[in-house]
């Protein structure tokens, strides 16, 4: 029965038409979210962002979600990556439609004092040409939204917005799902095709190759056979698998930056500063050129990025 789905054509939209209505509304959701507070820019890679997740959530409803059930793969767990895609969503609106943390004249004056300057990444007295006000420390001009951002970590094209300190938050939360969901999807899937290995006995056979010869089955043959039975499941899991570790990589990354309390553009800076500045300096000694004075331990580290200091001071006011 899976062989015979499998070699079934892909269905038109226009066979789907409650799927076609779905797909619309989460499309019209993505396209509402990018109404940001910074400004208009190109939505070029949330459409590609949109345009992907979908294509591996249609394939992973289609094929895998039934063959999976067809199983006897427990609900929960096959339920998971839709989930997570909910969290995902949820997260993207809102790093997406929330305020990074714009530096305007009402503002200025009490997020100057929020950060001290270390006098090596962030001197005092640079005033921002664009904006017209001096830059706070940790903070940066935005050349794709045309403001200053408080807490300044990077624009990311694929939520279409600044982050910084006031959607940092959303955007850990937003890497860390979508993770999980590349993760969860390429496991189910690789569960799901082992499992049909195990159920042929194809392991414990043998085929004959072009010379009329006898070879006992071996890993390749597998993945070649797979990979003509369902195609388009192999093909998603190694598109996923390879999703999940980038995406682990830099997920890593951004976790080390937040207990560390860096920043991207911090860590960049840094970087370039001890490479570039005092080349007499030895290697071992090129450490002392710069301190992070930013950094309050691990776990303080941790819950500014959910409570930065602005918050904190505008409930103290309150």
């Amino acid at each position: 029965m899976m062989e015979e789905r499998a070699a079934e054509e892909s269905l038109s939209a226009a066979d789907f038409p409650c799927s076609k209505v779905h797909m619309t509304s989460y499309l019209k959701l993505i396209i509402q979210a990018q109404l940001s507070p910074c400004c208009y820019r190109s939505c070029l890679f949330v459409v590609l962002h949109v345009v992907l997740q979908a294509a591996v959530y249609v394939e992973y409803t289609w094929e895998v979600f039934v063959y999976c059930w067809e199983l006897q793969f427990h609900l929960l767990i096959l339920l998971l990556p839709y989930l997570l895609l909910a969290g995902n969503v949820g997260c993207f609106i809102l790093c997406s439609r929330a305020n990074p943390g714009i530096i305007t004249k009402s503002n200025h004056a009490s997020l100057v004092k929020i950060y001290a300057y270390d006098g090596v990444l962030f001197q005092k007295g640079i005033v921002c040409p664009t904006c017209d006000l001096e830059k706070p420390a940790r903070s940066k001009h935005c050349s794709f939204c045309s403001v200053c951002v408080h807490r300044f970590d990077h624009h990311c094209v694929w939520v279409n917005n600044c982050i910084g300190a006031s959607n940092a938050k959303y955007f850990f939360l937003y890497l860390f799902t979508l993770t999980a969901m590349a993760a969860t999807t390429a496991v189910i899937s690789a569960a799901f095709l082992i499992q049909v290995v195990l159920l042929s006995g194809m392991m414990h056979g043998s085929y004959i190759d072009d010379q009329g010869q006898e070879h006992a089955v071996d890993i390749l043959f597998v993945i070649q056979h797979l990979f003509l039975t369902f195609p388009r499941i192999v093909f998603m899991l190694g598109f996923v698998i390879l999703l999940t570790l980038v995406l682990g990589a830099y997920s890593c990354f951004n976790l080390y930056l937040a207990l560390t309390n860096q920043t991207s553009n911090e860590w960049y800076k840094s970087r370039r500063h001890r490479c570039c500045h005092h080349p007499t300096l030895q290697p071992r000694d090129r450490q002392a050129v710069y301190r992070n004075i930013y950094s309050k331990g691990v776990w303080r580290n941790l819950m500014e990025i959910f409570k930065p200091p602005a918050v904190l001071e505008s409930k103290k006011k309150t």
